[in-house]
Parts: structure tokens; sequence; C-alpha cells
């Protein structure tokens, strides 16, 4: 009886182990895709910081590792480096995280294997897709591409380039129709998201994402524009199916009367047709570097400057304005997101449609009557870094009065 119970159980350990050591290899190999990439190539920290943990995750040694053993290691700290009194560590670390999910929404959007690094630790994770996905993406044709489209689950924008000295810029999106919903944006849909985008999203008026056109001089350029784009295209999935792209110099008066706008970039000269609407009495305005308060509260600065740092491997804190008013005549919305610098753009969009933080937004924006102001500005601070925000946080925000009698009863 021994011999008999003996061998299947050899041939088991020897299977799992076979089956350990391709696992070991595909994800090893994964790795070394990422380090590839375009997201990761100008990044030599990063490319560091990601291989040194993905090594201690695959030996078994992640759980044990301290942000004081990870400065002296990948950033050689000297032996008296204090985590407490210095946030290197923990803003690359950040930074890493944010690398990653930009690899995944684009170049890495078809790997067999998704690397992750969850917050409270340091360990790499490794999740197979589902191999029913991977068949779907190594099988069926890719949907048709459209400038405009009717199903917009998720979006892959392409953000034209070049902008021609002193003369015009080119800008090109495209978005990509996908069949399925993505189970986990029904799970993220929350009551506070519901509050904020309501307007949006209940009305049968066509949804118009409206990119900012580069502009000479300005800190922001279609392809961070179009970063933003691209979160708002995989938030919006399905909840809205009349979703229209458009380059912000080919926004017409006819679009917005007929639409709502959620608009990304600058307050720039090519804005003109949402600059010049005569409905709102702004109390918060974008200046050149930073947010200038026109009716500061008691405590409150006149002016909230940007910070840009000299080291490249310092954090910078630019500030973001959301601003939600009326339309063109008191019809439809427009939310705006501005801001002077990439990150503070992307990091609104982020925290807008993030459901942690729109708890503590809608907190914050709440009348004493529990409702939310129909229009208002919100500032928020961005800390970022390589142009990538790693968080935000609430500075203030003012109630918009509508200056128009007229129009307030029609966006009533």
């Amino acid at each position: 009886m021994y011999p008999v119970r003996l061998f299947p159980l050899r041939l088991e350990m020897r299977y799992d182990l076979g089956a350990m050591v391709l696992e070991l290899e595909s994800q090893q190999t994964q790795i070394q895709r990422i380090l590839r990439s375009k997201a990761f190539r100008t990044s030599e920290v990063q490319r560091n910081l990601l291989a040194y943990l993905a090594e201690r995750s695959l030996s078994g040694n992640a759980d044990s590792l301290k942000e004081y053993t990870v400065g002296l290691d990948v950033f050689a700290k000297p032996s008296t480096y204090d985590p407490r009194q210095e946030s290197t560590v923990r803003m690359h670390v950040g930074r890493l995280r944010q690398k990653l999910a930009e690899y995944y929404r684009f170049e890495g959007m078809d790997d067999p294997i998704v690397v992750d690094l969850p917050k409270g630790g340091f360990k790499v994770t490794f999740e197979p897709r589902p191999p029913d996905r991977v068949a779907e993406i190594i099988h069926v044709e890719a949907p048709p591409r459209t400038w405009r489209s009717y199903t917009w689950q998720l979006a892959t924008l392409g953000a034209a380039l070049v902008i021609a000295i002193a003369v015009a810029a080119y800008f090109a999106a495209q978005l990509w129709k996908v069949e399925k919903t993505a189970p986990a944006a029904a799970a993220n849909w929350t009551p506070e998201l519901q509050q904020l985008w309501s307007s949006m999203l209940e009305s049968n008026r066509p949804l118009m994402i409206c990119l900012s056109t580069p502009s000479s001089g300005s800190g922001v350029t279609g392809i961070g524009t179009a970063n933003g784009a691209f979160v708002l295209g995989q938030f919006l999935g399905e909840r809205k199916k009349n979703v229209q792209l458009t380059p912000s110099d080919q926004l017409s008066v006819p679009e917005i009367a007929m639409g709502n706008v959620v608009f990304l970039g600058t307050s720039a000269p090519a804005n003109r047709h949402i600059r010049t609407i005569p409905t709102m009495e702004e109390q918060l305005v974008l200046d050149p570097t930073g947010v200038r308060n026109l009716t500061p509260h008691a405590g409150e600065p006149a002016f909230l400057a940007d910070r840009l740092p000299n080291d490249p491997q310092d954090s910078a804190e630019t500030n973001a304005l959301i601003s939600h008013f009326p339309g063109l005549n008191g019809n439809g919305e427009i939310l705006y997101f501005s801001g002077n610098q990439i990150p503070a753009i992307v990091g609104a969009v982020q925290a807008f449609t993030d459901p942690n933080f729109a708890r503590t937004l809608v907190a914050k924006l709440k009348m004493p009557n529990g409702q939310l102001p129909r229009y208002y500005q919100v500032v928020l601070k961005v800390r970022s870094m390589d142009d990538m925000p790693i968080d935000w946080s609430y500075v203030l925000h003012r109630e918009i009065s509508v200056a128009n009698p007229g129009v307030q009863a029609q966006a009533k």
C-alpha cells in the first residue's frame, strides 16, 4: 500500500514545482516587458524601484520591507536617513503606482499579467487576466474607430502632437467602441459621484468632451488634456451614450447651445466661445502662476500660487480649478477642469471621478439644507512628480451666482 500512495504524491509535487517555475518565469518576463516600455523608458529611478520591489516580492521578502530599507537600497540614502523627515520613498512609490496604471491603460492593455503595487506596503502583486479575456484580446477584431461614438466604454485617445511655431496646433483623437461593460465601473459608482455628475448624465443633451488646443507659452499640451479625457472615457463607460469629442478650436456656439460641455485645459483665447458666455460671476480665476481668489474669506489667501520644483526628483504642487456653471442662455451645463500644468488638469479629473474623494468633496460642498450648490467653483491642490499626479486635496470652494436672472430661471 505504501508505494502506491507515494507515487502519485511525488508526481503531484513534481507537477506543482513545474507550474511554479513557469509562473515565476512569466512574472519575471512581465516585469522585463514593463521595464522596456515607453512609459518607463525615460525614468531610470522608476525602473530601478520597480525592479527592486519585484525581485523582493518574487523572492518572498517584500512583506518585511520598510521605507527605511527601500531608501537605503534604491535611493542610496545614508544610514542617518529618517523617513519621518523625508518623503522621497513615499513620493516615488506613489509615482510608481501611477506609472503602472499609465502602462496598463496604453501599452499593457493586452498583457496576460497585471502587475500592481497596492497601497499600504511594498509588495508587488501579479494577477493573471481571466482566460476568456485573454482569448478575446487575441482572437476578436479591434472595434471600429470613430471620432464621435454613441457607446463609449473604454476610450483610447491619441492626441496629436506638434505645435508649429507661431502658426497653428494640430490635435487628433480617436475613441475605441467596446461592447462589454467593465464590472468594476458599476461597483465604483457611488451616491456621491451621482450627486456630482447627475446634471451632466441625466440630461438628454449630448455630452461634449472638449480638449484644449495647445497654445504657445502654455504649460498644457494636447497630450496632457488627452490623458484627462482618457480617464473620463473610462469613468463614463455606458452611463452616457451620446458622448462626443472635439478640440476646443472646433467647438461651435450651436454645439454649446445643444449640449453639455466638459472642458479640459486653460482659459486660452482658442476657447473664446466658452469664455464669452455671460452667465456667471467667477470668484476664483485661473492666473498664469496659480489661482486668484477674488473674494477671500477670513483666513484665506488672495492668491494660491503654483509651486514648481528646482530638483527634478522633488514633487510639484499646482492648483486645479473646477468650475461648474450654466451653458449658453442657461441651457445645459458646463464643467471646466482647468490648470496651468498637465498634472493639475489630470489630477482634477481623477479627483472628480474618484469614489473616495467624491465623499470628501460632497461633504465640503453641501449647504445647510443638505443640497449641493447648483453651480460652484472648487480649488484643489495637486501634488505630482514627472508630470504625473500623485495625490490631491481640497483647498476651498465658492458657490456661483448667476449674473442674468432670466438665465437663472431657465437653469432651474
